[in-house]
């Protein structure tokens, strides 16, 4: 396949086990209202399970990234695929707190192994359209993450835990898509130039050192800003729905699915824009403009909640295709090791974001939570900073190839 083309049926494959992959991280958090009930757990344990999930997968991330740019490795995406499913069987299975830490690390580690290689596969089959195909990616992961808790909500929670196993037939499907997309991985780089890995489609004019260190720590503030938001809803949005409305469980995972599913939706459309208009543009609407609708939630009745965290959604998630790949364009050459980086800071920053507001919870009230994240999205000011990098979107067939 000519490196100048979009390959929409290797975006859609690695959207597809995306989506699976995220399905079956999502069930831990789905479950957390059962694991609380059933092994007595505050909310301090359960911000300790999510730090334990995101942490494996945060440090390990930018390892295997960096690894893999200097030795792209198809075969790790269905080895990651594999450590998943034996951290589901283990969820499904086990009978102390300290078994699920083990199987939140085994999980988390899955996750490790395969975004980095599954970004670089989006990349390559981009045909230069690098945030469309970023989007695509990353939508599937999104829309696995949103489905998680509706699984959950009518399959576990009536059910029990050991009903979890049942999710091995997504792991297996997902290991056998993968399984696929790793035959065309190794064909496609056996038709890369034989250069050094640096020089591969580099652009003549790279970004100073100072503009990318600059460039960087504000995307790392920008992280820290959406990841300990949405980590706050992920974690802790059902409680805050029980707690404050009296709603049950089933009801209040419908909720968080509604929210999760317009995280996919924003998603879709951050690559694309960013495409068009400029990833800066994207990135800095996304985080500040939606400081507004953060600020009203905590005021607002149950109708007006599910809207405004359908909103907050949408705008929110629109922006990590768009910081991924402009990491990726300042610096070249880099695409696992930076791909690697910015997912574990995603994890990292959710995972310790959902133990200190659960700390917070316990200490306060989970309303509280709320009234204090709402302020985060302030740190959007920051990307008024960020050095223009690239530019938009060259006509088909202009834009070489980006190396694996």
């Amino acid at each position: 396949m000519s490196g100048d083309r979009t390959a929409y049926a290797v975006l859609i494959a690695i959207s597809v086990s995306h989506l699976l992959n995220d399905v079956i991280q999502s069930l831990l958090p789905a479950i957390y209202p059962i694991l609380k009930e059933t092994y007595r757990l505050d909310f301090g344990q359960i911000g300790l399970l999510t730090l334990t999930f995101q942490a494996t997968a945060s440090l390990l991330q930018p390892v295997v990234g960096l690894q893999t740019d200097r030795r792209p490795t198809s075969h790790s995406l269905p080895i990651g695929m594999g450590v998943s499913l034996v951290g589901l069987l283990l969820l499904a299975t086990t009978s102390s707190f300290e078994m699920l830490l083990l199987a939140a690390a085994m999980v988390g580690m899955g996750s490790a192994i395969f975004h980095p290689e599954a970004s670089r596969v989006a990349r390559l089959g981009s045909g230069g359209r690098h945030g469309f195909a970023q989007s695509v990616f990353q939508v599937g992961g999104s829309s696995g993450s949103a489905l998680g808790p509706l699984l959950a909500a009518f399959i576990v929670v009536p059910r029990g835990q050991s009903s979890i196993a049942w999710f091995s037939v997504v792991a297996l499907a997902a290991m056998v898509i993968l399984w696929n997309v790793g035959r065309w991985y190794r064909r496609r780089l056996s038709e890369l130039p034989r250069k050094t890995p640096r020089a591969i489609h580099e652009p003549a004019a790279k970004p100073a050192r100072r503009n990318v260190l600059l460039a960087l720590g504000i995307l790392v503030a920008l992280i820290f800003s959406k990841n300990f938001y949405t980590a706050s809803i992920n974690s802790y949005y059902t409680f805050y729905l029980i707690e404050k409305f009296h709603l049950p469980v089933q009801t209040a995972q419908i909720f968080l699915f509604l929210f999760l599913g317009s995280v996919a939706a924003g998603t879709l459309f951050g690559g694309p824009i960013g495409d068009r208009f400029g990833r800066k543009y994207v990135i800095w609407f996304s985080v500040l403009g939606v400081l507004p609708f953060t600020l009203a939630l905590p005021y607002m009745d149950l109708f007006w909640t599910g809207v405004l965290t359908v909103i907050i959604g949408l705008i929110l998630a629109s922006s990590f295709p768009a910081i991924i790949v402009y990491a990726q364009e300042l610096v070249p050459g880099r695409t696992g090791m930076i791909s690697g980086l910015f997912f574990g800071l995603g994890f990292g920053m959710g995972g310790l974001g959902a133990a200190v507001l659960g700390q917070l919870a316990d200490a306060t009230s989970i309303g509280l939570v709320y009234q204090v994240c709402a302020f985060l999205p302030a740190i959007g000011l920051l990307a008024a900073f960020l050095p223009h990098v690239g530019g938009k979107q060259a006509a088909p067939g202009t834009t070489p190839a980006a190396r694996p």
